[in-house]
Protein backbone atom coordinates (compact mmCIF):
# COMPACT_ATOMS: atom_id res chain seq x y z
CA UNK A 1 0.00 0.00 0.00
CA UNK A 2 0.75 3.75 -0.32
CA UNK A 3 -0.04 6.40 1.74
CA UNK A 4 -2.03 8.40 -1.16
CA UNK A 5 -5.62 7.85 -0.68
CA UNK A 6 -8.14 7.26 -3.17
CA UNK A 7 -10.78 8.02 -1.24
CA UNK A 8 -10.57 11.33 0.96
CA UNK A 9 -13.87 10.77 2.36
CA UNK A 10 -14.27 7.38 3.81
CA UNK A 11 -14.02 7.02 7.51
CA UNK A 12 -11.66 4.32 9.00
CA UNK A 13 -10.70 2.40 12.11
CA UNK A 14 -8.35 0.46 10.67
CA UNK A 15 -4.74 1.18 12.33
CA UNK A 16 -2.83 0.73 9.38
CA UNK A 17 -4.58 2.87 6.91
CA UNK A 18 -3.56 6.40 6.43
CA UNK A 19 -4.94 9.44 8.10
CA UNK A 20 -5.56 11.64 5.37
CA UNK A 21 -4.47 15.23 6.21
CA UNK A 22 -3.29 17.14 2.90
CA UNK A 23 -5.42 17.11 -0.67
CA UNK A 24 -3.09 16.89 -3.40
CA UNK A 25 -4.92 17.20 -7.15
CA UNK A 26 -7.07 14.62 -7.09
CA UNK A 27 -5.86 12.32 -4.58
CA UNK A 28 -4.58 12.80 -0.42
CA UNK A 29 -1.56 12.10 1.09
CA UNK A 30 -2.44 10.40 4.68
CA UNK A 31 0.02 9.99 8.13
CA UNK A 32 0.67 6.11 8.72
CA UNK A 33 -0.14 5.36 12.40
CA UNK A 34 2.21 2.87 12.27
CA UNK A 35 5.20 4.99 11.26
CA UNK A 36 3.29 8.27 13.58
CA UNK A 37 6.17 7.75 16.64
CA UNK A 38 8.87 8.51 14.28
CA UNK A 39 8.23 11.75 15.46
CA UNK A 40 7.50 15.31 12.83
CA UNK A 41 7.82 18.80 12.15
CA UNK A 42 5.08 21.46 11.56
CA UNK A 43 6.47 24.72 10.33
CA UNK A 44 5.21 27.88 8.87
CA UNK A 45 5.00 31.68 9.21
CA UNK A 46 2.66 33.25 11.54
CA UNK A 47 -1.28 33.07 9.74
CA UNK A 48 -0.43 30.44 7.08
CA UNK A 49 -2.18 27.61 9.21
CA UNK A 50 -0.29 25.87 11.29
CA UNK A 51 -2.72 25.25 13.82
CA UNK A 52 -5.69 24.06 12.10
CA UNK A 53 -3.04 21.44 10.55
CA UNK A 54 -2.26 20.50 13.96
CA UNK A 55 -5.91 20.42 14.79
CA UNK A 56 -6.68 18.16 11.79
CA UNK A 57 -3.80 15.81 12.60
CA UNK A 58 -4.47 15.76 16.38
CA UNK A 59 -8.33 14.68 15.40
CA UNK A 60 -7.56 11.90 12.75
CA UNK A 61 -4.90 10.61 15.47
CA UNK A 62 -7.73 10.56 17.92
CA UNK A 63 -10.69 8.70 15.42
CA UNK A 64 -7.63 6.46 15.01
CA UNK A 65 -7.76 5.78 18.54
CA UNK A 66 -4.53 7.66 19.55
CA UNK A 67 -4.26 9.67 22.49
CA UNK A 68 -2.91 13.27 21.95
CA UNK A 69 -1.11 15.96 24.50
CA UNK A 70 -0.90 19.53 22.95
CA UNK A 71 -0.53 22.68 24.38
CA UNK A 72 -3.67 25.18 23.57
CA UNK A 73 -0.78 28.59 23.02
CA UNK A 74 -3.15 30.87 21.21
CA UNK A 75 -6.44 29.15 22.94
CA UNK A 76 -8.75 28.34 19.99
CA UNK A 77 -8.26 24.40 20.03
CA UNK A 78 -10.58 23.49 22.46
CA UNK A 79 -13.12 23.96 19.67
CA UNK A 80 -12.19 20.31 19.20
CA UNK A 81 -14.65 19.13 22.08
CA UNK A 82 -17.57 20.58 19.68
CA UNK A 83 -18.66 19.64 16.11
CA UNK A 84 -17.90 21.91 13.53
CA UNK A 85 -20.74 23.33 11.53
CA UNK A 86 -21.08 24.70 7.90
CA UNK A 87 -20.43 28.23 6.76
CA UNK A 88 -19.62 30.14 3.98
CA UNK A 89 -16.28 30.06 3.79
CA UNK A 90 -15.80 26.29 4.92
CA UNK A 91 -18.19 25.63 1.96
CA UNK A 92 -16.41 27.51 -0.34
CA UNK A 93 -12.85 25.51 0.78
CA UNK A 94 -14.40 22.05 -0.09
CA UNK A 95 -15.95 23.07 -3.21
CA UNK A 96 -12.69 24.26 -4.11
CA UNK A 97 -10.51 21.03 -3.01
CA UNK A 98 -13.22 19.40 -4.93
CA UNK A 99 -14.68 17.17 -1.48
CA UNK A 100 -17.92 17.23 0.19
CA UNK A 101 -19.12 18.83 3.43
CA UNK A 102 -17.11 16.29 6.53
CA UNK A 103 -19.15 14.60 9.11
CA UNK A 104 -19.04 17.20 11.46
CA UNK A 105 -18.45 15.40 14.33
CA UNK A 106 -16.12 15.99 18.22
CA UNK A 107 -13.37 14.55 19.75
CA UNK A 108 -12.85 13.81 23.08
CA UNK A 109 -11.04 16.07 24.98
CA UNK A 110 -9.44 16.36 28.35
CA UNK A 111 -8.60 20.14 29.37
CA UNK A 112 -5.40 21.09 31.58
CA UNK A 113 -4.17 24.28 33.18
CA UNK A 114 -1.13 24.43 35.15
CA UNK A 115 -3.27 27.12 37.36
CA UNK A 116 -6.43 25.30 37.67
CA UNK A 117 -9.26 27.59 35.94
CA UNK A 118 -9.43 26.83 32.12
CA UNK A 119 -9.02 22.69 33.22
CA UNK A 120 -8.30 20.24 35.51
CA UNK A 121 -5.11 21.58 37.55
CA UNK A 122 -1.58 19.71 36.45
CA UNK A 123 1.20 19.55 38.75
CA UNK A 124 4.61 18.08 39.63
CA UNK A 125 6.45 17.89 42.75
CA UNK A 126 9.62 19.56 43.45
CA UNK A 127 11.43 16.30 43.66
CA UNK A 128 9.95 15.04 40.24
CA UNK A 129 11.09 17.78 38.70
CA UNK A 130 14.81 17.30 39.56
CA UNK A 131 17.54 19.75 39.91
CA UNK A 132 19.11 19.85 36.66
CA UNK A 133 15.57 20.91 35.37
CA UNK A 134 14.73 22.93 38.15
CA UNK A 135 17.61 24.99 37.83
CA UNK A 136 17.12 25.70 33.82
CA UNK A 137 13.49 26.74 34.94
CA UNK A 138 14.85 29.17 37.05
CA UNK A 139 17.62 30.28 34.84
CA UNK A 140 20.56 29.68 36.91
CA UNK A 141 24.63 29.41 36.17
CA UNK A 142 26.54 26.55 36.60
CA UNK A 143 27.55 27.05 40.43
CA UNK A 144 24.15 28.15 41.55
CA UNK A 145 23.06 24.57 40.03
CA UNK A 146 25.99 23.18 41.97
CA UNK A 147 24.18 24.63 45.02
CA UNK A 148 21.18 23.54 44.04
CA UNK A 149 22.01 19.83 43.70
CA UNK A 150 23.87 19.99 47.06
CA UNK A 151 20.20 20.61 49.05
CA UNK A 152 18.30 18.10 47.06
CA UNK A 153 21.00 15.52 48.29
CA UNK A 154 20.85 16.41 51.67
CA UNK A 155 17.21 16.28 51.54
CA UNK A 156 17.65 12.86 50.49
CA UNK A 157 20.02 12.10 53.78
CA UNK A 158 17.83 13.34 55.96
CA UNK A 159 14.33 11.31 54.40
CA UNK A 160 12.81 15.70 53.56
CA UNK A 161 10.11 15.30 50.64
CA UNK A 162 10.27 18.22 48.30
CA UNK A 163 6.91 18.55 47.39
CA UNK A 164 6.05 22.30 46.75
CA UNK A 165 8.21 25.41 46.44
CA UNK A 166 7.91 25.92 50.18
CA UNK A 167 9.49 22.59 51.11
CA UNK A 168 12.56 23.91 48.66
CA UNK A 169 12.75 27.35 50.42
CA UNK A 170 12.90 25.86 53.65
CA UNK A 171 15.57 23.54 52.76
CA UNK A 172 17.62 26.40 50.99
CA UNK A 173 17.68 27.82 54.75
CA UNK A 174 18.57 25.21 56.66
CA UNK A 175 21.26 24.47 54.35
CA UNK A 176 22.57 28.29 54.56
CA UNK A 177 22.26 28.27 57.89
CA UNK A 178 24.22 24.87 58.27
CA UNK A 179 26.58 25.62 56.04
CA UNK A 180 30.03 25.10 58.14
CA UNK A 181 29.07 21.59 59.47
CA UNK A 182 27.70 20.51 55.83
CA UNK A 183 30.57 21.62 54.39
CA UNK A 184 33.02 18.52 55.45
CA UNK A 185 30.51 15.76 53.85
CA UNK A 186 28.91 17.71 50.80
CA UNK A 187 31.21 20.42 50.22
CA UNK A 188 31.28 24.54 50.28
CA UNK A 189 28.19 26.45 50.43
CA UNK A 190 27.90 29.95 48.87
CA UNK A 191 25.57 32.33 50.88
CA UNK A 192 25.44 34.43 47.95
CA UNK A 193 24.61 31.71 45.79
CA UNK A 194 21.78 30.39 47.91
CA UNK A 195 19.97 33.74 47.95
CA UNK A 196 20.33 33.88 44.07
CA UNK A 197 18.40 30.20 44.26
CA UNK A 198 15.65 32.02 46.78
CA UNK A 199 15.54 35.17 44.47
CA UNK A 200 14.92 33.25 41.26
CA UNK A 201 12.60 30.89 43.30
CA UNK A 202 10.53 33.71 44.21
CA UNK A 203 10.19 34.95 40.50
CA UNK A 204 9.56 31.09 39.55
CA UNK A 205 6.52 31.17 41.94
CA UNK A 206 5.47 34.92 40.61
CA UNK A 207 4.75 32.78 36.86
CA UNK A 208 2.58 29.83 38.77
CA UNK A 209 5.49 27.69 40.17
CA UNK A 210 3.58 27.88 43.69
CA UNK A 211 0.45 26.54 41.81
CA UNK A 212 2.29 23.91 39.11
CA UNK A 213 4.82 22.38 41.92
CA UNK A 214 2.40 20.17 44.56
CA UNK A 215 -0.14 17.19 44.85
CA UNK A 216 -1.81 15.56 43.68
CA UNK A 217 0.74 14.67 40.99
CA UNK A 218 -0.23 13.88 37.55
CA UNK A 219 -0.79 10.40 36.76
CA UNK A 220 0.37 9.70 33.55
CA UNK A 221 -2.10 6.95 32.51
CA UNK A 222 -4.62 10.06 32.29
CA UNK A 223 -2.86 10.90 29.09
CA UNK A 224 -3.34 7.88 27.63
CA UNK A 225 -6.76 7.32 27.79
CA UNK A 226 -9.55 6.01 25.19
CA UNK A 227 -13.48 7.01 24.97
CA UNK A 228 -16.33 4.21 25.39
CA UNK A 229 -15.95 4.44 21.10
CA UNK A 230 -12.42 3.67 20.91
CA UNK A 231 -11.44 7.36 20.15
CA UNK A 232 -8.18 8.65 21.46
CA UNK A 233 -8.50 11.77 24.45
CA UNK A 234 -7.21 15.09 23.12
CA UNK A 235 -5.33 16.42 26.20
CA UNK A 236 -5.46 20.04 25.99
CA UNK A 237 -2.94 21.91 28.22
CA UNK A 238 -4.33 25.71 28.11
CA UNK A 239 -0.93 27.86 28.21
CA UNK A 240 -2.28 31.33 26.72
CA UNK A 241 -1.11 32.35 30.85
CA UNK A 242 1.98 30.08 30.87
CA UNK A 243 3.60 31.18 27.38
CA UNK A 244 4.22 34.39 29.34
CA UNK A 245 6.53 32.46 31.26
CA UNK A 246 8.26 30.94 28.48
CA UNK A 247 11.10 29.05 30.35
CA UNK A 248 7.99 27.44 33.00
CA UNK A 249 6.50 26.21 29.89
CA UNK A 250 9.61 24.87 28.12
CA UNK A 251 10.52 23.45 30.82
CA UNK A 252 7.55 21.98 32.02
CA UNK A 253 7.08 19.90 28.94
CA UNK A 254 10.42 18.70 28.19
CA UNK A 255 9.71 17.23 31.73
CA UNK A 256 6.78 15.92 30.73
CA UNK A 257 8.24 14.20 28.28
CA UNK A 258 10.99 12.77 30.03
CA UNK A 259 8.80 11.32 32.76
CA UNK A 260 6.71 9.68 29.58
CA UNK A 261 10.61 8.05 28.70
CA UNK A 262 11.14 7.10 32.05
CA UNK A 263 7.75 5.69 33.01
CA UNK A 264 6.65 4.03 29.71
CA UNK A 265 7.42 0.26 29.29
CA UNK A 266 9.13 -0.66 25.90
CA UNK A 267 6.69 -1.94 23.19
CA UNK A 268 8.96 -1.71 19.98
CA UNK A 269 6.80 -1.18 16.79
CA UNK A 270 3.19 -1.01 17.49
CA UNK A 271 0.18 -0.54 14.51
CA UNK A 272 -0.05 3.06 15.84
CA UNK A 273 1.41 4.92 18.93
CA UNK A 274 0.37 5.13 22.24
CA UNK A 275 0.43 9.10 22.38
CA UNK A 276 1.12 11.92 20.33
CA UNK A 277 2.93 14.44 21.67
CA UNK A 278 2.34 18.07 20.00
CA UNK A 279 5.25 20.24 20.83
CA UNK A 280 4.04 24.03 20.21
CA UNK A 281 6.18 27.16 20.43
CA UNK A 282 8.98 24.48 19.90
CA UNK A 283 11.75 27.40 19.80
CA UNK A 284 11.47 28.23 23.92
CA UNK A 285 12.89 24.63 24.16
CA UNK A 286 16.14 25.27 22.57
CA UNK A 287 16.68 28.74 23.03
CA UNK A 288 19.65 29.54 25.94
CA UNK A 289 20.22 25.71 26.03
CA UNK A 290 23.21 24.36 26.37
CA UNK A 291 24.81 21.63 23.59
CA UNK A 292 24.93 19.07 26.43
CA UNK A 293 21.01 19.59 27.10
CA UNK A 294 20.55 19.63 23.02
CA UNK A 295 22.56 16.28 22.64
CA UNK A 296 20.89 14.94 25.72
CA UNK A 297 17.05 16.59 24.11
CA UNK A 298 18.02 14.40 21.31
CA UNK A 299 18.84 11.50 22.71
CA UNK A 300 15.14 11.24 23.92
CA UNK A 301 13.41 12.14 21.09
CA UNK A 302 15.07 9.21 19.28
CA UNK A 303 14.90 6.92 22.46
CA UNK A 304 11.55 7.69 23.24
CA UNK A 305 9.77 6.24 19.55
CA UNK A 306 10.51 2.48 21.18
CA UNK A 307 7.77 3.95 24.23
CA UNK A 308 5.21 4.27 21.71
CA UNK A 309 5.50 7.82 21.89
CA UNK A 310 5.63 10.33 18.72
CA UNK A 311 7.22 14.04 19.26
CA UNK A 312 5.73 16.31 17.06
CA UNK A 313 7.54 19.88 17.13
CA UNK A 314 5.55 23.05 16.06
CA UNK A 315 7.78 26.49 15.33
CA UNK A 316 7.73 29.11 12.61
CA UNK A 317 11.58 28.13 11.26
CA UNK A 318 12.79 25.46 10.77
CA UNK A 319 16.27 26.77 12.19
CA UNK A 320 14.35 26.47 15.51
CA UNK A 321 14.98 22.99 15.69
CA UNK A 322 18.92 21.90 16.01
CA UNK A 323 19.68 19.46 13.15
CA UNK A 324 21.03 17.00 15.43
CA UNK A 325 17.19 17.08 16.37
CA UNK A 326 15.87 17.65 12.69
CA UNK A 327 17.36 14.88 11.69
CA UNK A 328 14.90 12.53 13.97
CA UNK A 329 11.88 13.67 12.46
CA UNK A 330 10.75 11.88 9.49
CA UNK A 331 7.44 13.15 9.06
CA UNK A 332 6.66 16.90 7.97
CA UNK A 333 4.72 19.97 7.17
CA UNK A 334 6.13 23.02 5.74
CA UNK A 335 3.57 25.57 5.46
CA UNK A 336 4.93 29.22 3.64
CA UNK A 337 8.36 31.40 4.71
CA UNK A 338 8.95 34.68 3.77
CA UNK A 339 12.07 35.26 2.91
CA UNK A 340 12.61 38.94 3.43
CA UNK A 341 16.12 38.82 5.10
CA UNK A 342 19.47 36.63 4.82
CA UNK A 343 18.27 34.22 7.81
CA UNK A 344 14.62 34.02 6.13
CA UNK A 345 16.14 33.13 2.75
CA UNK A 346 18.62 30.45 4.80
CA UNK A 347 15.29 29.09 6.54
CA UNK A 348 13.93 28.20 3.18
CA UNK A 349 16.76 26.95 2.21
CA UNK A 350 17.17 24.33 5.11
CA UNK A 351 13.70 24.19 4.90
CA UNK A 352 13.33 22.71 1.30
CA UNK A 353 16.93 20.70 1.43
CA UNK A 354 15.39 18.64 5.06
CA UNK A 355 12.37 17.45 2.28
CA UNK A 356 13.30 14.28 -0.60
CA UNK A 357 12.92 16.57 -3.70
CA UNK A 358 10.30 16.15 -6.29
CA UNK A 359 11.24 16.44 -9.77
CA UNK A 360 7.79 18.14 -10.56
CA UNK A 361 8.35 21.55 -8.79
CA UNK A 362 11.30 23.35 -7.26
CA UNK A 363 10.30 23.17 -3.58
CA UNK A 364 12.77 26.32 -2.20
CA UNK A 365 10.16 28.75 -4.79
CA UNK A 366 7.52 26.80 -4.12
CA UNK A 367 8.03 27.41 0.07
CA UNK A 368 7.46 31.08 -0.35
CA UNK A 369 4.83 31.01 -2.68
CA UNK A 370 2.63 29.32 -0.78
CA UNK A 371 -0.69 30.74 0.54
CA UNK A 372 -3.36 30.03 3.57
CA UNK A 373 -3.52 26.43 4.31
CA UNK A 374 -1.34 25.05 1.59
CA UNK A 375 1.41 23.16 2.53
CA UNK A 376 4.54 21.00 1.67
CA UNK A 377 3.86 17.04 3.10
CA UNK A 378 6.62 14.38 3.22
CA UNK A 379 5.36 11.43 5.65
CA UNK A 380 7.15 8.31 5.52
CA UNK A 381 5.90 5.69 3.38
CA UNK A 382 4.97 1.69 4.87
CA UNK A 383 8.92 0.86 4.36
CA UNK A 384 9.70 3.95 6.94
CA UNK A 385 11.03 6.14 3.91
CA UNK A 386 9.77 9.95 3.56
CA UNK A 387 7.93 10.30 0.53
CA UNK A 388 8.96 12.87 -2.61
CA UNK A 389 7.69 16.24 -1.21
CA UNK A 390 3.90 17.13 -2.29
CA UNK A 391 2.37 20.14 -3.02
CA UNK A 392 -1.40 20.66 -1.93
CA UNK A 393 -4.27 21.63 0.88
CA UNK A 394 -4.66 21.11 4.54
CA UNK A 395 -8.03 19.29 4.75
CA UNK A 396 -10.49 20.96 6.98
CA UNK A 397 -11.32 19.03 10.29
CA UNK A 398 -14.17 18.07 11.49
CA UNK A 399 -14.94 19.26 14.76
CA UNK A 400 -15.17 23.48 15.55
CA UNK A 401 -12.29 25.95 14.95
CA UNK A 402 -12.14 28.16 17.37
CA UNK A 403 -12.69 28.44 21.22
CA UNK A 404 -14.97 27.02 23.55
CA UNK A 405 -17.40 29.71 25.22
CA UNK A 406 -17.15 29.68 29.09
CA UNK A 407 -20.05 27.59 29.50
CA UNK A 408 -19.56 24.75 27.20
CA UNK A 409 -15.95 24.81 28.95
CA UNK A 410 -17.72 24.24 32.37
CA UNK A 411 -19.59 21.68 30.80
CA UNK A 412 -16.96 19.73 29.81
CA UNK A 413 -15.25 20.02 33.10
CA UNK A 414 -18.39 19.20 34.91
CA UNK A 415 -18.35 16.12 33.14
CA UNK A 416 -15.23 14.99 32.73
CA UNK A 417 -14.33 11.10 33.86
CA UNK A 418 -11.17 13.44 36.03
CA UNK A 419 -13.34 15.87 37.61
CA UNK A 420 -12.34 15.84 40.93
CA UNK A 421 -9.63 14.06 41.02
CA UNK A 422 -6.74 16.84 41.24
CA UNK A 423 -8.88 19.94 41.47
CA UNK A 424 -8.04 19.79 45.60
CA UNK A 425 -4.48 20.63 46.44
CA UNK A 426 -3.09 17.87 49.20
CA UNK A 427 -0.48 19.15 51.52
CA UNK A 428 1.04 16.27 53.68
CA UNK A 429 4.23 15.98 55.61
CA UNK A 430 6.72 17.42 53.86
CA UNK A 431 10.36 19.30 54.61
CA UNK A 432 9.10 21.98 55.45
CA UNK A 433 7.00 20.87 58.43
CA UNK A 434 9.74 18.24 59.54
CA UNK A 435 11.98 21.05 59.82
CA UNK A 436 9.34 24.02 61.52
CA UNK A 437 8.97 20.45 63.73
CA UNK A 438 13.17 20.52 64.54
CA UNK A 439 13.22 24.54 64.77
CA UNK A 440 10.00 24.13 67.40
CA UNK A 441 11.36 21.33 69.40
CA UNK A 442 14.69 21.94 70.14
CA UNK A 443 17.37 19.10 71.07
CA UNK A 444 15.92 15.91 69.78
CA UNK A 445 15.20 12.71 72.74
CA UNK A 446 16.91 10.28 70.90
CA UNK A 447 20.58 12.28 71.21
CA UNK A 448 22.30 12.18 74.55
CA UNK A 449 23.49 16.03 74.87
CA UNK A 450 25.39 16.70 77.47
CA UNK A 451 23.84 19.58 79.97
CA UNK A 452 26.56 21.98 78.35
CA UNK A 453 25.18 22.15 74.49
CA UNK A 454 21.92 21.87 76.26
CA UNK A 455 22.49 25.60 77.97
CA UNK A 456 24.57 26.54 74.80
CA UNK A 457 21.27 25.71 72.84
CA UNK A 458 19.13 27.07 75.08
CA UNK A 459 20.96 30.58 75.31
CA UNK A 460 21.31 30.74 71.57
CA UNK A 461 19.65 33.49 69.70
CA UNK A 462 16.41 32.58 67.10
CA UNK A 463 17.91 31.56 64.07
CA UNK A 464 16.75 32.65 60.70
CA UNK A 465 14.47 28.97 59.93
CA UNK A 466 12.89 29.78 63.67
CA UNK A 467 11.92 33.46 62.73
CA UNK A 468 10.78 32.41 59.15
CA UNK A 469 8.25 29.26 61.06
CA UNK A 470 7.25 31.90 63.40
CA UNK A 471 6.09 34.39 60.84
CA UNK A 472 4.42 31.68 59.06
CA UNK A 473 2.34 30.96 61.86
CA UNK A 474 1.53 34.00 63.22
CA UNK A 475 4.03 34.05 65.70
CA UNK A 476 2.62 31.40 67.89
CA UNK A 477 4.33 28.69 70.13
CA UNK A 478 6.17 25.89 68.72
CA UNK A 479 3.93 23.30 71.35
CA UNK A 480 0.70 25.60 69.46
CA UNK A 481 2.40 25.29 66.17
CA UNK A 482 3.01 21.20 66.37
CA UNK A 483 -0.66 20.62 67.92
CA UNK A 484 -2.18 22.98 65.13
CA UNK A 485 -0.07 20.86 62.41
CA UNK A 486 -1.37 17.61 63.56
CA UNK A 487 -4.81 19.05 63.47
CA UNK A 488 -4.82 20.72 60.00
CA UNK A 489 -3.42 17.19 59.11
CA UNK A 490 -6.39 15.50 60.75
CA UNK A 491 -8.84 17.78 58.90
CA UNK A 492 -7.00 17.42 55.41
CA UNK A 493 -7.23 13.48 56.09
CA UNK A 494 -10.40 12.93 56.88
CA UNK A 495 -11.48 15.59 53.83
CA UNK A 496 -9.66 13.79 51.05
CA UNK A 497 -12.05 11.16 49.75
CA UNK A 498 -12.72 9.01 46.44
CA UNK A 499 -10.51 9.47 43.28
CA UNK A 500 -8.49 12.37 44.97
CA UNK A 501 -7.59 9.65 47.89
CA UNK A 502 -6.24 7.39 45.77
CA UNK A 503 -3.80 10.02 44.08
CA UNK A 504 -2.56 10.78 47.04
CA UNK A 505 -1.91 7.09 48.20
CA UNK A 506 -0.29 6.40 45.30
CA UNK A 507 2.30 9.30 45.45
CA UNK A 508 2.91 8.25 48.90
CA UNK A 509 3.40 4.63 48.02
CA UNK A 510 5.66 6.27 45.20
CA UNK A 511 7.36 8.35 47.94
CA UNK A 512 7.81 5.11 50.19
CA UNK A 513 9.72 3.57 48.00
CA UNK A 514 11.93 6.33 46.87
CA UNK A 515 12.69 6.78 51.03
CA UNK A 516 13.99 3.03 51.20
CA UNK A 517 16.10 3.57 47.88
CA UNK A 518 18.24 6.60 49.06
CA UNK A 519 20.41 5.63 45.82
CA UNK A 520 18.09 7.54 43.52
CA UNK A 521 18.19 8.67 39.92
CA UNK A 522 15.97 11.91 39.14
CA UNK A 523 14.50 11.60 35.46
CA UNK A 524 16.20 10.35 32.60
CA UNK A 525 17.86 13.74 31.72
CA UNK A 526 18.79 14.23 35.36
CA UNK A 527 20.43 10.88 35.44
CA UNK A 528 21.79 11.27 31.77
CA UNK A 529 23.38 14.90 32.62
CA UNK A 530 24.26 14.77 36.09
CA UNK A 531 24.71 11.46 37.40
CA UNK A 532 23.10 9.39 40.49
CA UNK A 533 21.92 13.04 41.86
CA UNK A 534 19.50 12.11 44.37
CA UNK A 535 17.35 14.60 46.18
CA UNK A 536 14.56 14.76 48.27
CA UNK A 537 12.23 11.86 48.05
CA UNK A 538 12.37 11.39 44.15
CA UNK A 539 10.15 8.32 43.31
CA UNK A 540 11.41 4.75 42.09
CA UNK A 541 9.91 3.09 39.44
Amino acid sequence: MTNALSNPIVETTDPVAALPIVRVLDHEIGLLPAFANRHGLITGATGTGKTVTLQRMAERLSRAGVPVFMADVKGDLTGMSMPGAESPKFRERCQRLGIPLPRFAACPVALWDVFGQSGHPLRATISDMGPLLLARMMGLNETQTGVLQLVFRVADDGGLLLLDTKDLRAMLIHVAEHAESLRTQYGNVSSASVGAIQRSLLSLDEQGGDQFFGEPMLDLDDLLRTDDRGRGVVNILAADRLLQAPRLYATFLLWLLSELFEQLPEVGDLDQPLLVFFFDEAHLLFDGASPALVEKIEQVVRLIRSKGVGVYFVTQNPLDVPESVLGQLGNRVQHALRAFTPRDQKAVRVAAETLRANPAFDATVAITELGVGEALVSFLDEQGRPTPVERGFVLPPSSRIGPLTETERAQILAASALAGKYEAAVDRESAYERLRQRAGAGPTASTQSTQSTQSTQSTQPESWSDRLFDRGNGGASAGASAGASASAAASVAASVAGSLLGAVARSAVRTIGSQIGREIVRGVLGGILGGNLGGGGRRRR
